[in-house]
C-alpha cells in the first residue's frame, strides 16, 4: 500500500468508522413533505482584480466556474434501504449503514445553483494568489505552490533541490539553468492544474466560495442536485456502472493518484448537469451532520461536531462500494480535517 492509498483509507476510516450506534424503526415514515426556507444569503469578501489565464480548454484550467440551476420544487430525500446483505459486518464497518438516511421523505427547496465541476487545483491557485493565503499543506511539498516569481529570485541550488524534492523531476537537476528549471516547473505545475482541489478543511472551502460570492450546499441541495426530482440513486440512474465515475480503484484506475481530472467522465452527469457528484473525490457541504426530521436513528456523532460530505472519493479495493457513490448516502468529518480525497464545489443563491 502506498501513501496515498494508506491516505484514502484513513478518511473512509474517519467516516464510516465513526458513525454510531444506532436504533432501528419497524415504520418508517414515507414521503412525508418538508418545506425548507430560503438559504440565507452571503455576503461575498470582495475579489482582488487578479487574473490568471486559463492554459487549456479543460473545465479545471479556467479562472471561473460555470454553474447549473436547480429549480424551486419537490425531491425525494434519503432512503429506506436495508443491510440485506450484511455488507457493514461483511467489510467491518463500524456502524450500520442506511440507517442515517431514514425516513425517506418529500422536501421542497427554493431554486438555487450549483457549480457544474468540483472547484479545481487552478480555481483554488487563484484564490491563494489573489488573497495572499496560506498554502494547502501538499502543495507546499509537492511544488505546486511554487510560483515561477518566487522561482526567478531564489538560491540557484534551492531551486534544484526543490526540483528533485518536491517535483521529484526524473532529470538531473543538478547543473539545470534556472530558465530550464523553470519552464520544466510550469510545465509540471499546469498537468495539475485541472485536478479537484484536495487537502482542503471545511473552513478553507467555506472561506473560498465566499470570495467567489458564492456559499458552500446544504447537504439537502447537494443531494438535490444529484438525484435530480426522482430521487435517482446514482447521478445518471438507478443502476450502478462504476466505468461511469472514478471510484479510485487503482486496479482499474488510469489516474495515477486516483483522483481524475475534473469532467472527466462525460456520463457521470446529473439530472441537472452536475459533473462528478459520484466519485473522484468527496465533497463538503455547510451542514454539520444532524438526524434527519423524525428519524429514530441515534448517533453521538449527530450536533455540531462534524460536517457532512457527500458524493464518495478515491476508495480504494474493497472500499470501492457503489454504497458510498449513491446520492443519499451521508458521511462525515471534522471540518479542521484536511483529506487527500475531500474537494468542494460551491453553490449560490438564485
Amino acid at each position: 500500500m502506498n501513501l496515498k492509498t494508506g491516505s484514502r483509507l484513513l478518511v473512509l476510516a474517519l467516516t464510516v468508522g465513526t458513525a454510531g450506534c444506532s436504533q432501528r424503526s419497524e415504520e418508517i415514515a414515507d414521503h412525508e413533505t418538508v418545506t425548507l426556507a430560503a438559504p440565507i444569503a452571503v455576503t461575498p469578501t470582495p475579489a482582488s482584480d487578479t487574473v490568471v489565464k486559463a492554459v487549456a480548454a479543460s473545465p479545471g484550467n479556467r479562472s471561473e466556474m460555470p454553474m447549473v440551476t436547480v429549480p424551486a420544487g419537490e425531491f425525494i430525500r434519503g432512503s429506506q434501504k436495508t443491510d440485506d446483505e450484511g455488507i457493514q459486518e461483511q467489510y467491518g464497518m463500524a456502524a450500520p449503514i442506511y440507517l442515517d438516511e431514514y425516513p425517506q421523505h418529500k422536501m421542497i427547496l427554493p431554486a438555487f445553483k450549483i457549480d457544474v465541476y468540483e472547484v479545481s487545483n487552478k480555481q483554488f491557485k487563484d484564490f491563494i494568489i489573489a488573497t495572499d493565503r496560506a498554502l494547502p499543506y501538499e502543495w507546499g511539498h509537492n511544488g505546486y505552490g511554487l510560483t515561477m516569481k518566487e522561482a526567478s529570485t531564489m538560491d540557484i541550488e534551492r531551486l534544484r533541490k526543490i526540483g528533485t524534492d518536491d517535483f521529484k523531476l526524473d532529470m538531473d537537476t543538478t547543473k539545470m539553468s534556472r530558465e530550464a528549471l523553470m519552464t520544466v516547473m510550469e510545465k509540471e505545475q499546469l498537468k495539475r492544474d485541472p485536478f479537484p482541489v484536495t487537502g482542503i478543511s471545511w473552513h478553507y472551502a467555506d472561506v473560498y466560495c465566499r470570495w467567489r460570492g458564492k456559499r458552500l450546499p446544504t447537504e439537502a441541495e447537494w443531494e438535490k442536485a444529484a438525484r435530480g426530482p426522482n430521487g435517482f440513486e446514482f447521478p445518471w440512474g438507478n443502476d450502478w456502472n462504476a466505468a461511469l465515475t472514478n471510484t479510485g480503484d487503482q486496479d482499474e484506475s488510469e489516474w495515477e493518484e486516483g483522483i481524475a481530472p475534473v469532467g472527466s467522465y462525460p456520463h457521470n452527469k446529473s439530472y441537472y448537469g452536475a459533473y462528478d457528484m459520484a466519485g473522484n473525490v468527496w465533497e463538503w457541504t455547510a451542514d454539520w451532520y444532524q438526524p434527519y426530521p423524525k428519524s429514530i436513528y441515534r448517533s453521538d456523532n449527530f450536533g455540531e461536531k462534524v460536517k457532512v460530505i457527500r458524493g464518495g472519493g478515491g476508495g480504494i479495493g474493497h472500499y470501492a462500494l457503489s454504497y458510498f457513490f449513491r446520492g443519499a448516502t451521508r458521511q462525515f468529518a471534522e471540518p479542521d480535517m484536511a483529506g487527500e480525497d475531500v474537494g468542494f464545489r460551491c453553490a449560490a443563491d438564485l
